[in-house]
Parts: C-alpha cells; structure tokens; sequence
C-alpha cells in the first residue's frame, strides 16, 4: 500500500487552471465515490480550496495511483491528463504526511499562516467520512493533521502573524482608497468567506452591506456584524452606493457583468470603486476590470504578488518555529502523541480514532 497526494495549487498552476478545477461539495463527492472505484484506490480524501484542489489517497502503487488520481481530477476540469500533468504536485508516503501537515499548518497556503485552511481540511474529513472513502489509513493521517494544524497555531505564534487572505486583499484596497472606517462597503456571498470578509470590513470600521442569494442568510450575517442585508433584486443600486465591493460566491461563473458596473459608475464617474472577486471560479466578469475608475483585486493577482514575495510576512521565528514542529510531527511515529498533548485517561475526552473505521471496500474485497 502506498500514500498520495496529488493536485493542483497556487503554487504551479494558473487562477484560470484552477477555476476549472474548482470543486463544490457535490463534485468532491462525486469524485471521492469515482476515486474509490478505481482499482488501485482504496481511500481518499478531496481537499478543494480558492488555493488548491488536491487528493489525499491510499493506493496499491505509486504508479496506477497517480494515474487514477490524474484521470479523476482531469476529467472534473474538462482536460485531457496530459495537459493537466504539466501544473500537478505530486508527494509520496512520508513526503505526502509531510504536505498534508504544511498545508493544515497554513506553511502552503497562499497567505502563509492563515487559519481558514484548518476548518477547510476539517470540511474535507468530514465530507469524506460521510461518503464512506476514508479508512483505516486516511482516519488516523487526517486526525493527526488537523492536531499537528491546531499546534502549530498555539504554540508557535503564526496564527497572531498570519493574515487571512481577505486582510491581505483588504491591505490593498487600503493602499488605494485610505483607511476604510466609514466607507460603504458591499459583501457578495454570505459563506464562510463571507462571512470572513464582513466581520474584517467591519472590524476596520466600515459600513457593511450583505447580498446573498439566500436572504435569510444575509440578514443573519449581516445582523452579527452590525450592518445591512440587501435583496439580489437590488444589486445594481447596491453597487452604484459602495466603494468597496467584494464577492465571494460559490457560484459556477460570474454573478458580476461588466454591463451592472457600468451603469453602476454613470452615476459616480469621479468615485472609484475597488473590486475584491475571492471566488473561485470568479465571481465578477474579466471586463470588469476594464471600466474607468474600477480597479479589481483577485486571486490571480494576489497570486502573482504572493509569488514575487510581495504578500504579507509572517515573523521569521514563527514561521521557523512551525516548520520544525511539523518535521518533528512528520517523524514522529503514527499513534503516539507528543509529550505535549498527553493527558492523563480521567482528562481524555473521547478517542479520536474510531475503533471500528469506516473501510469503502466492500465486503470481501481483497485489496
């Protein structure tokens, strides 16, 4: 038996790459029951992020492995395998506990130290365990991950230094518009990005506006954070009032044309308006980003600035600090737990290993 970890991130392939690779949860579920139907695949675990989408598998060999894996996540971005090769990672065994720890850690991330990833691989466990397609290899690995994660972010400082990718995106509008204190500002999409984004808006003191195709789901965010819902209907007035618009659905394309933000500046010509589209797929159409006085904000340009170097620095005794504590995690044997995280049996609560684990093989499979 052999461990991968195959996928595409921010780290080799292009926003536009990544768009088509994008999963919601039902095509992460879709792919684990393909992934587990595969020969050589007995376990997986799909990790779909705005930073990545990447498989976690147990698998017969290396070789038909990867294979499986290329073919599953080539045929969900509608590619053929080969032009998708060029832009996969690919980590094997220990190398593949190693990726999974850095990425739960935040070391991975296009923001290094930002928390969300932590709560998405949790999302990804979850999900996977209610399909039935992790197993009594992926159990145990994705339990000491989100441990070797929770760590790292209270013991060695990177979660104060670690900015989300929403602060950094919001650090941009800033270095255009001024301090946001007082400036309407508009949140597309009330899910866990969005409600992200307007709790940092808020926090920075400005007046929020939450739009959401659900409007019970906007009045609720919107309540916790001391703004305003918005019925979609009026998206084009809502618009025209903001300075500062920011989407982040999860929606299959664009729920922004160029034509709504348009007409939105008629009105406003000498008022610019910053865009900040943290979806994946993009929420708001390339054109956008042509119109006088807009200036847009996405990942692909925060990718471009995260690979020059120009994105927000995490103390070099953190970073340093959580680097080693996840080699030591990666070289620690499975199943014991470091000195720090022993607790007497009165303090354990209940065990984090099941003792009968969900196996996705049907009875009486070989492999």
């Amino acid at each position: 038996m052999s461990l991968l970890a195959v996928g595409v991130s921010h780290r080799t392939a292009p926003v536009a790459l990544l768009e088509r690779c994008a999963m919601d949860t039902g095509d992460v579920a879709a792919a684990l029951h393909r992934l587990v139907a595969a020969d050589s695949v007995h376990e997986a675990l799909v990790l779909a992020t705005c930073n990545r989408v990447e498989v976690l598998a147990e698998v017969d060999g290396c070789h038909d492995g990867m294979a499986e894996v290329s073919r599953v996540l080539a045929r969900h971005a509608g590619v053929v395998v080969e032009e998708l090769s060029p832009y996969l990672t690919v980590h094997r065994g220990d190398r593949a506990v190693a990726h999974l720890f850095a990425v739960a850690a935040g070391l991975d991330s296009m923001v290094v130290g930002e928390p969300q990833v932590l709560g998405q691989l949790r999302a990804a466990y979850a999900l996977a365990q209610g399909e039935g397609t992790v197993g009594r290899v992926l159990h145990p690995l994705a339990q000491r991950a989100l441990r070797v994660g929770k760590r790292v972010r209270s013991e060695t400082g990177i979660d104060r230094a670690g900015p989300s990718l929403v602060a950094v995106a919001l650090d941009r509008v800033e270095d255009r518009t001024g301090p946001l204190r007082g400036r309407p500002a508009l949140v597309v999409g009330a899910g866990s990005m969005g409600a992200l984004a307007a709790t940092t808006l808020a926090r920075r003191g400005a007046a929020v506006t939450v739009s959401s195709r659900t409007t019970a789901s906007a009045r609720r965010l919107a309540g916790r954070v001391g703004g305003r819902a918005a019925d979609p209907a009026d998206l084009p007035r809502e618009v025209a009032a903001a300075d500062v618009l920011l989407t982040c659905t999860g929606a299959p394309g664009p729920v922004l044309g160029a034509g709504v933000v348009s007409r939105a500046m008629r009105g406003r010509p000498e008022r610019p308006l910053v865009v900040l589209d943290l979806a994946l797929p993009r929420d708001v159409d390339p054109a956008v980003g042509a119109l006088p006085a807009v200036h847009v904000v996405d990942l692909a340009l925060l990718q471009r600035e995260a690979r020059a170097g120009g994105g927000a620095a995490v103390a070099a005794d953190a970073l340093a600090a959580a680097r080693a504590l996840v080699e030591a995690e990666t070289a620690r044997p499975a199943g014991r737990r470091p000195d720090s995280d022993r607790r007497s049996p009165a303090r354990q609560g209940p065990a984090l290993v099941p003792s009968r684990p969900t196996d996705p093989r049907p009875p009486g499979d070989p492999r």
